[in-house]
């Protein structure tokens, strides 16, 4: 039997070329990443002992993972040395990429599978295809492969492939790959957009050359020529799509790679313009004119930013990461050097550069489209044509394309009140703006000056944008994209792409003061009559929309400042809105609803409306009704303008109560406000809602409850504890407890009304049992009666803010009596239950407690600022009981991770706590259970 001779590698001399280097800077020495004069050495020197193929495989394997592990090692320790420089760092892990894959084939065809005499069939191509091909490469992309051969695969090629693939797959390369011949790619990129835009990019890595060639040749010619307009459609629908399943631009936790502004779309601009024009590099664009050299610049920005942004994401948590999460965004930033600047987070000044990058993407795409579509566009169809109604525009613009243009740039700029009439004109046609247009705008922005800002003529164009035309937030959009919003307003610049550092808020400033308007120019337009009753009847009064859009598009103006905004913001509103054609009666409204524009807000949310005391401090505050039906309507647009899911009944309830209270208060006077008056008239509608009661039971009930009963519950729950407290008596057992739970869905909630014998500390254990079936406490009531029983009502909610489905409070009913009953203790069941989500754990909230001794005539106030988690309301509760503290109402507020529990409270001989003493040790004790919670949750 004659023995296979011993394997070695060729002399150097008759090895194919080595890696090719790629066309740019790598982000160190290229000997650092892959040494191809090394690696050929270690495997000379492995392959001189006599080793079977299975040996000779698992060498490579270990040779190229060391080398793959230093040259890793060598590009992350560059790059976070200069932490910006991501396509230099892109180049560098094609590279160590193409050395790994080019040793793994020339192994695999030359030693595990040698051909001696290779047949014309027996020939194999290795491509790069997709962003491999293309060369840009994060810290964990794929690597995908096309194995390209000249006629069916053969027994040869399967098992070169498939040592290959295993050497890849053993160096924990996520290897997407597929073989095919030239007529197989022709036939599927034919069918398939995402296989035909793969090989467009496809690049030569090692095998056959001349078979690469020829794929490439008959790709042109006979896929990618003619049809041109097909596949820039299908990139559209392709982007489209990707956004809408992505959401905003302006989300604030973003998709780096298929997110709305980025990578993905930057890509997307790539593949039409090398499938149209046959271009290498975006910088061929400015000469087609595609681009300015400008417009080049800022494309080379965005995508080195996005691009750093990227891998660094990869290289923080060790895989391929796109998504930008709260608790990256703090990593991200600190990698890249972010640091903390007055009053902003170092994140929050890294995430505003990311918002401002992904809009500048959003604008290089409407140009690079536009200009597509004049030499690409298909023409409409003849009817169309003819019948289609082409909108008249005034002079001195064109219609182009469908879109509104400037017909003489030189004659538009000499007047340069035309860069806001240009806005004017797409409001009043409907068009949207062309981007030539855009651009002659966006380059002349130095025109717009204090003169102009001045002008009366300027201030007329720029209220009517938001007051004429029914649709403001086309306008102001396009103009805040544009940067003329921050000319026209030069303090609005600074909230540009701002985000806010919070779970509250969905999207950056200037996006949720544009989203504010939106909602008010839909409530003018009366489609949300049905949702805000209130807000739409208000509006259809008499009240100025002129004071109403000028306070909204300044109500966060300040943001991001060391100093409180609404303060700060109302200084800058007394400034700014005379400047913008204002009146002096109506500026000094607006610099008032900037000042106090989250006054109804706080009330509303975090104090008890039923209190009397409640309604006459903000009746004082609000002194008109002209100007509570003012805040009223942006109120409700500034919640609503927060995010998607932040307007609910529970908060429309809260606001509809506290301004009819208000306005009565205001039109009738505040005597009408005294607790006797509505006791007097709740006790009436109970008599008449059990008209089946007996007159003395009727009577019992009615005089067995103080005051603060009949004013602090709704007629619905009144009835449904005095048939608790019915049922109780009957029982003869003093220590049996009543729970009902229905869906109030007037507020959005579930109602669990409690009725039992008084003993200390049951609203601590209520609220333990609640925290453990997992329901959110919005509201909570606790009252004793005269003859020693307790009534407690608690509005709840699930995880997702909603009421409770029906068919899961049999079960939750059962869970509270088992905890009320001491069969669960909650306290020890909490444990495993209340942490802290990892991607929640960026979040900084600092702990405020205060107390407030004239907000209620009958209660000390005492407001817990803090870090929300499930069992915080326990624990704080839990500490006021031990501290013998009763507590009469309980009112949460949630604002993303922030919490504010605002609790009425009373010491054990039923006063007020006025010493400063007891007010600093409940505090310390506060305190304590706060810090000691949040240890728990975060471990």
């Amino acid at each position: 039997m004659t023995l296979p001779h011993k394997a070695s590698l060729a002399p150097a001399s008759d090895r194919p070329a080595q890696v090719r280097l790629p066309t740019g800077e790598l982000i160190c020495p290229a000997n650092d990443i892959f040494d191809s004069d090394r690696v050929s050495a270690l495997l000379s020197e492995a392959f001189e002992k006599d080793l079977d193929t299975a040996s000779m495989r698992n060498e490579t394997v270990r040779i190229l993972r060391d080398v793959q592990k230093t040259g890793r090692k060598a590009i992350a320790e560059a790059f976070a040395k200069r932490p910006f420089e991501a396509r230099a760092l892109t180049r560098s892990y094609t590279y160590l990429t193409d050395g790994l894959v080019c040793t793994a084939m020339k192994i695999a065809s030359e030693y595990l599978h040698p051909l001696a005499t290779p047949t014309r069939g027996e020939k194999i191509a290795v491509l790069a295809v997709g962003g491999y091909g293309r060369g840009e490469m994060a810290p964990s992309s794929d690597v995908d492969l096309l194995f390209l051969t000249p006629y069916k695969i053969t027994a040869w090629a399967e098992s070169v492939i498939e040592s290959m693939l295993y050497m890849l797959w053993d160096l924990r390369l996520k290897v997407g790959h597929s073989s095919r011949t030239i007529k197989d790619c022709l036939r599927l990129g034919t069918d398939d957009f995402t296989i035909r835009t793969a090989m467009l990019e496809q690049r030569y890595l090692a095998g056959d050359e001349d078979l690469a060639k020829e794929l490439d040749r008959q790709l042109k010619s006979d896929l990618f020529k003619g049809s041109e307009q097909e596949f820039i459609e299908a990139k559209l629908q392709e982007r489209d799509e990707r956004h809408l399943k992505q959401g905003e631009r302006y989300m604030v936790e973003p998709n780096v790679k298929e997110g709305k502004g980025g990578l993905r779309d930057l890509q997307s601009l790539y593949w039409i313009a090398k499938y149209i024009y046959g271009v290498q590099d975006v910088a061929e664009l400015v000469p087609l004119g595609l681009f300015t050299p400008e417009e080049f610049n800022t494309f080379v920005q965005a995508e080195e930013f996005l691009w750093a942004v990227r891998s660094h994401l990869h290289l923080v948590t060790g895989r391929a990461t796109e998504q930008l999460t709260f608790d990256l965004q703090v990593e991200v930033a600190d990698r890249m050097g972010y640091e903390d600047r007055a009053g902003r987070r170092a994140v929050e000044v890294f995430m505003q550069r990311y918002f401002r990058e992904a809009t500048r993407v959003g604008e290089l795409t409407r140009i690079f489209l536009t200009k597509l579509e004049a030499s690409h566009m298909k023409s409409p169809a003849l009817l169309e044509r003819i019948f289609r109604r082409r909108p008249r525009v005034k002079p001195g613009y064109r219609i182009v394309h469908g879109r509104l243009d400037v017909a003489d740039p030189d004659k538009f700029l000499s007047d340069k009140m035309n860069l806001l009439r240009l806005f004017e004109e797409g409001l009043r046609t409907g068009m949207l703006i062309h981007p030539d247009a855009m651009r002659l705008v966006t380059a002349n922005l130095n025109l717009i000056d204090d003169e102009m800002r001045n002008d009366k003529e300027a201030q007329r164009i720029f209220l009517d944008l938001m007051l004429k035309h029914g649709n403001p937030e086309r306008a102001l959009r396009r103009m805040n994209e544009l940067g003329v919003l921050s000319a026209f307003l030069p303090e609005f610049e600074h909230i540009v792409a701002m985000m806010q550092f919070n779970m509250y808020h969905s999207y950056t400033v200037d996006e949720h003061t544009i989203q504010c308007i939106i909602n008010l120019a839909q409530i003018e337009r009366g489609e949300l009559i049905e949702e805000l009753p209130l807000a739409s009847s208000i509006l259809e009064g008499e009240v100025s929309r002129r004071v109403l859009y000028v306070a909204l598009l300044l109500h966060d103006i300040a943001k991001g400042r060391p100093e409180d905004h609404s303060i700060l913001g109302a200084k800058i509103a007394r400034k700014v809105a005379p400047r913008l054609g204002l009146n002096k009666s109506e500026a000094e409204t607006v610099e008032w609803l900037v000042r106090y524009h989250l006054l109804m807000s706080d009330m509303a949310q975090k104090r008890d409306i039923s209190d009397p005391r409640t309604v006459r401090d903000f009746a004082k505050a609000v002194k008109t009704v002209k100007r509570l039906d003012l805040l009223t309507v942006l109120t409700v647009c500034d919640i609503r303008g927060v995010g998607p899911n932040t307007w609910n009944n529970w908060k429309a309830t809260l606001l509809r109560a506290l301004h009819a209270e208000t306005k009565r208060a205001l039109e009738t006077g505040m005597e009408d406000l005294n607790r006797a008056n509505r006791g007097a008239e709740a006790k009436k509608a109970l008599r008449a809602e059990l008209e089946d009661w007996s007159k003395t039971d009727l009577k019992a009930e009615t005089s067995r409850h103080y005051d603060p009963y009949w004013q602090g519950l709704n007629l619905a729950t009144h009835v449904e504890f005095a048939e608790m407290l019915r049922v109780l008596e009957h029982s003869g057992d003093p220590g049996s407890m009543e729970i009902r739970l229905h869906p109030d869905e007037d507020r959005d909630a579930t109602r669990a009304c409690f009725a039992m014998g008084d003993h200390p500390g049951i609203f601590a254990r209520i609220s333990g049992a609640l925290a453990l079936v997992g329901a959110n406490v919005v509201d909570a009531r606790s009252y004793t009666t005269k003859d020693g029983y307790v009534t407690d009502a608690f509005w709840i909610q699930d995880a997702e803010g909603h009421p409770f489905e029906a068919d899961r409070l049999p079960r939750l009913t059962q869970m509270i009596h088992k905890t009320l009953k001491g069969e669960v203790v909650a306290r020890d069941a909490l444990k495993s239950r209340d942490k802290i989500k990892k991607r929640e754990k960026a979040f900084n909230v600092p702990t405020h407690i205060t107390f407030d001794n004239d907000g209620s005539e009958i209660y000390t106030i005492i407001e817990v600022d803090t870090r929300d988690r499930p069992g915080l309301l326990y624990d704080l509760t839990r500490t006021l009981a031990a501290a013998n503290v009763y507590i009469a109402n309980a009112v949460i507020a949630t604002y993303g991770e922030q919490v504010v529990d605002t609790f009425y409270v009373k010491d054990m001989f039923g006063l007020k706590y006025h010493s400063e003493s007891k007010q600093r040790g409940l505090e310390a004790k506060l305190r304590k259970a706060i810090t000691e919670g949040a240890e728990r949750a975060a471990s």
